[in-house]
């Protein structure tokens, strides 16, 4: 019953080609993003807790997991012992990683209203939130809804569902806002109020099997209306002894995948299912202002090219300044060439700066971290390198500061005790806290728009998925320690897990500075020094009359940074120290610790 949007929709390009360039969303480039993990983030309501049935857990004992618990602690409902079927104690065992899924915390869109000002203080301008659309799961990209946000972030959980049964899913006209949706639009208008814009997470290439077009396909098999949305391979049919069974997601049968069609990228249907629901977000109530401010998109490689190009029509003619990042982890020139994506999440640099500063017996030289920056950089336009999300860690990787403590890897690669029982899931020390100090100088500093995994500025640390999605640590929450292994029979050291002030300290100060600074978030950018021999990297980033050198001293002895200075550049404070240095003969030399660095900006006083 979807109408086919028309592709000609008042559109206001910004995909202008002057002098080989793309334009972008200007606010972009002067972007501190924080992603956010719905579950995880705070239960600001704990009357809209999900219940055994929305998770989907069959477990009888199963009950929402404290906040504040010992991560890998196996509560009481999760041992066999608790289960009043016997013949089930076989699907659980006192193993953290089988029943670590069925884990809810409650995190919902209150508690992300409630801290709007603890991120406000922090400093960053721009959110992106991990999927939030209805779902039975934690992570939410099994899709059941782009229609809703899921119920249990809202207020009120049974009315929702109730509305959401009265829809005909398919047909805009009959769609209306449940109280979860008005949240969600209500904390999109508070954050706008603080300066911070909004983004979500659209995951287009499949969804999950509560999808209610898979679920009818599913249902009413060669019958359903559906069945074209899909890649079926056969039907149950007791005459031919055939099974139902249907593409997915790496082969995983809980993610069904939307078929694609060579001219349109993805078939009828589902095209304008999702160029409804995209306008629904970003345009809720005839004013664009009051909707999202664009996308993060989950798999987009696997969606072909001509859905992008239409939909990117389609969300530009809603908003020419959203913003569209695409999650591809390779070189992504294809999709950045004005007709599809504005940016993508960096993990080339996360790659590059992990072989750089994490590694110690496979790291990279500063000449080798210098060419591979120059060639990221090259990949794009210009102005594309402005926007490129720079994240060190993610919903997908382990955090940083477990790359730390875990070094000389590939980037992600065996960052689990579950598939490397040598990973190693200790807090990390003081020196590693240390490293990771250096590393955020590094992204604030750099060009593209740097990125914060939630709680990495109050220093939480875990393996990959689903370590990596520990509650977040707050400062006003009593934590327990974390003793506990992941490993049956295993022992680690006891851990306190406690909000790091020092820590959310230094990344405010160093965003502050970025944002007040133009050098910083527009300026141009050129190499300084890359000495092998002494483990010396410094660049620099100039705009008008800002200029602003940033060193780094990875030796284990103190070196000296000489740079040359234009004549009119004289005096220099070092943001860090708080030091003022002075050029002489249009040289400047400072002093570098072992493990650290400077940021020096000029005309400071």
């Amino acid at each position: 019953m979807i109408k086919r949007i028309s592709l000609i929709l008042v559109y206001v390009c910004l995909i202008g080609q002057a002098n080989g360039q793309v334009s972008v969303p200007d606010w972009a480039m002067k972007a501190v993003w924080y992603q956010i993990f719905p579950e995880r983030f705070r239960n600001g309501d704990p009357k809209n807790d999900p219940t055994a049935k929305d998770a989907e857990v069959k477990n009888p004992a199963w009950r929402i997991s404290p906040w504040t618990s010992d991560w890998y602690k196996i509560q009481p409902w999760e041992r066999p012992s608790a289960l009043k079927d016997p013949a089930s104690a076989g699907k659980f065992a006192d193993d953290f990683y089988r029943v670590v899924l069925d884990r809810r915390y409650g995190g919902d869109l209150e508690g992300v209203m409630d801290e709007l000002p603890y991120l406000h203080k922090l400093g960053i301008n721009a959110i992106y939130f991990n999927p939030l659309f209805e779902s039975p799961s934690l992570h939410k990209y099994n899709t059941a809804s782009y229609t809703h946000i899921d119920h249990n972030f809202g207020p009120d959980p049974k009315g929702d569902l109730k509305i959401i049964s009265e829809e005909i899913p398919d047909d805009p006209s009959t769609w209306k806002w449940t109280s979860a949706d008005r949240e969600f639009l209500n904390l999109v208008k508070k954050a706008h109020s603080m300066g911070i814009r909004v983004v979500m997470d659209g995951v287009f290439n499949h969804v999950g099997t509560d999808f209610w077009a898979f679920k009818d396909v599913e249902k009413n098999q060669e019958k359903s209306r559906f069945k074209n949305w899909f890649v079926i391979r056969s039907w149950n049919d007791s005459a031919k002894g055939t099974k139902f069974e249907y593409d997915s997601w790496w082969g995983i049968k809980s993610l069904p995948i939307f078929r694609k069609d060579s001219a349109t990228g993805l078939v009828h249907g589902p095209y304008e299912y999702i160029m409804a629901i995209t306008k629904r977000w970003m345009d809720p109530d005839g004013n664009p202002k009051d909707g999202i401010d664009g996308w993060r998109l989950d798999v987009p490689n696997e969606v072909p090219h001509p859905f992008w190009k239409d939909w990117r029509k389609v969300v530009k003619g809603i908003n020419p300044n959203a913003i569209i990042i695409g999650e591809i982890w390779q070189d992504a020139s294809p999709w950045l060439k004005g007709d599809q994506f504005d940016g993508v999440m960096n993990y080339e640099f996360a790659k590059a700066v992990m072989k750089f500063f994490i590694d110690k017996k496979i790291a990279i030289t500063p000449t080798q971290f210098d060419s591979t920056l120059a060639a990221i950089r090259h990949w794009y336009p210009d102005s594309v390198d402005y926007v490129l999300q720079n994240l060190l860690d993610s919903h997908d990787t382990d955090r940083l500061e477990s790359m730390i403590v875990n070094p000389d890897r590939p980037y992600n690669g065996d960052a689990s005790p579950r598939n490397n029982p040598r990973y190693n899931v200790r807090k990390p020390d003081a020196s590693e806290i240390q490293r990771q100090k250096l590393i955020v100088l590094f992204q604030m500093t750099y060009v593209g728009a740097p990125m914060i995994y939630y709680g990495d500025e109050a220093g939480m640390w875990g393996a990959t998925d689903p370590d990596d999605r520990k509650p977040m640590l707050w400062p006003d929450m009593k934590y327990a320690d974390e003793k506990s292994s992941p490993l049956p029979g295993e022992t680690r050291p006891d851990d306190k897990n406690k909000f790091n002030w020092s820590l959310f300290d230094y990344y405010s100060r160093l965003i502050h500075e970025r944002e007040s600074n133009p050098a910083l978030t527009v300026g141009t950018y050129k190499t300084l020094v890359a000495d092998d021999a002494k483990r010396v990297f410094a660049f620099e980033r100039q705009y008008g009359n800002h200029t602003a050198i940033i060193g780094f001293n990875l030796s284990k002895v103190d070196q000296k940074l000489n740079v040359p200075l234009e004549a009119k550049e004289k005096s220099f404070k070092d943001v860090l120290s708080g030091k003022m240095f002075s050029a002489r003969n249009n040289r400047l030399q400072v002093g570098i610790k072992p493990g650290w660095g400077v940021l020096l900006v000029n005309g400071a006083k």
